[in-house]
């Protein structure tokens, strides 16, 4: 029983770790990409020579980035709203789609 706790308990701090601080993070690289590649930070103080990221790149990165967070906050919303309505989401199709409740 105890080992069932700890499985359970495991499976929340996973999927907390992954939204509650994943989602944030994924975001905050997403600006801090579209930052760099406009210009801010781009003033090299180190003088190390390091080579730098083209600023397409960064953008794409961005791009993905927020595409990303933004796929989960509209499964997340699909999740809420097919509760409300009494039924269930299934992933079977790649695509969310709202089933009856067995």
């Amino acid at each position: 029983m105890f080992m069932l706790f700890l499985e359970a308990a495991a499976q929340v701090a996973v999927i907390a770790l992954v939204l509650g601080a994943g989602l944030p993070a994924l975001f905050a690289l997403g600006v801090r990409s579209f930052a760099v590649a406009g210009g801010a930070g781009s003033d090299d103080r180190s003088g190390s020579g390091t080579p730098t990221i083209p600023s397409g790149l960064l953008r794409a990165i961005g791009v993905l980035c927020f595409a990303v967070v933004v796929a989960a906050v509209l499964v997340g919303l699909t999740i809420i709203v097919a509760t409300g309505l009494g039924q269930e989401v299934s992933f079977d199709h790649v695509f969310p789609t709202f089933t009856p409740k067995d």
